[in-house]
């Protein structure tokens, strides 16, 4: 499956339907009068946030959507039938921005929210609603309203309580593996993620979604590496994991990289609560992880949690961490056992 974040599509809205010139004609009914009846009313465009996407893959090959229009008037007084609504279904977490990225229009944070984004046009005026007691063989009517038609673009912010980042091989994948099932790519080489994933992880009778986004590296506000990009997915999350590698660069500048780069996003992730945790401890004796520890809390950082990735040591003291940021009930926990974690976590992603 194909993960894609952003889309940009068009929509209209259905115009309405004409109303009707009509006059009515009998057998032995004299002067029968105007009997043309009113458009239909033309489809609205919806938008529906459901469960099981995870992805904007779908916009990529389908980016016009227009509502039909209402059925015209039809003589005997008979009004037009409406038109369907076209419903669109997107992830939830998926925003609606203006086209020039600007104004954020709709933002669904929950499985069911519905919104009518575009009204279709109201149905003309047929003849027989402009008889009166001066005017009685009416002519006019009225062509009905065009509906409403605009360019958008859709963004993705997946939904998580915990956000997991640091820099590129600083064992996030295999920490994701650990404490989910999440099965993501491991390798020894940096940006082995690609793409943001997600995991649901039990831990003391709670559940609660976390999510993997590539890695980060100095300059990557301006672009560097990966960029930025998948920071938004993030944004919604109660709490931030900052993984470092013991066995990498120096822990104290790793934890300045990547402070930076969150101060220089922006959208509040500077000032959300973090979790410092020290990975790869079984790369390290003890007294080392002791004394980066020190130099990471002389640094800025509130508490260094030790743990290893790959044996699990350490990793309980972490999430029993994280439980104290929850609600002793999450936003996703009622739909934790729901998020496939396969899907949630696809294996490539295309731009295009």
């Amino acid at each position: 499956m194909h993960f894609l974040d952003q889309a940009k599509i068009f929509l209209k809205s259905g115009g309405g339907g004409p109303g009707a010139v009509s006059f009515r004609r009998e057998k032995y009914i004299e002067y029968g009068g105007p009997d043309g009846g009113n458009g239909g009313k033309g489809g609205d465009i919806v938008f529906e946030a459901v469960q099981g996407l995870n992805t904007l893959i779908d916009f990529r090959y389908s980016q016009h959507f227009k509502a039909k229009r209402g059925n015209h008037g039809q003589g005997k007084d008979r009004t037009g039938a409406g038109a369907d609504d076209l419903v669109i279904q997107v992830p939830v977490g998926t925003q609606i921005l203006s086209e020039d990225k600007e104004d954020v229009l709709a933002d669904f944070t929950e499985v069911g929210q519905r919104i009518v984004f575009l009204e279709g046009g109201m149905g003309g005026r047929g003849n027989a609603s402009y008889k009166t007691s001066t005017n009685r063989a009416p002519r006019q009517h009225q062509p009905g309203e065009p509906g409403e038609e605009m360019w958008v673009w859709l963004r993705l912010k997946l939904l998580a309580d915990v956000g997991l980042l640091g820099l590129p091989n600083a064992g996030k994948s295999t920490f994701i593996n650990q404490v989910s099932n999440a099965k993501a790519k491991v390798g020894d080489y940096a940006f082995t993620t690609l793409v943001p994933k997600l995991g649901v992880v039990s831990h003391k009778n709670r559940e609660f979604v976390i999510a993997d986004i590539p890695g980060l590296i100095e300059g990557a506000a301006e672009g560097a590496g990966i960029g930025d990009r998948f920071l938004g997915h993030i944004e919604r999350c109660r709490v931030l994991i900052h993984l470092i590698d013991i066995a990498g660069t120096d822990p104290v500048e790793a934890m300045r990289i990547v402070e930076d780069e969150l101060a220089a996003y922006g959208a509040g992730l500077d000032d959300k609560p973090r979790l410092v945790a020290l990975n790869k401890l079984d790369l390290a004796d003890a007294e080392l992880g002791e004394g980066f520890a020190d130099e990471l809390i002389a640094a800025g950082a509130d508490k260094v949690f030790r743990l290893s990735g790959a044996t699990g040591a350490g990793v309980e003291n972490l999430l029993d961490a994280v439980l104290s940021y929850l609600p002793d009930r999450t936003s996703t926990e009622t739909k934790a056992s729901e998020v496939e974690d396969e899907d949630a976590a696809p294996d490539s992603w295309s731009p295009y």
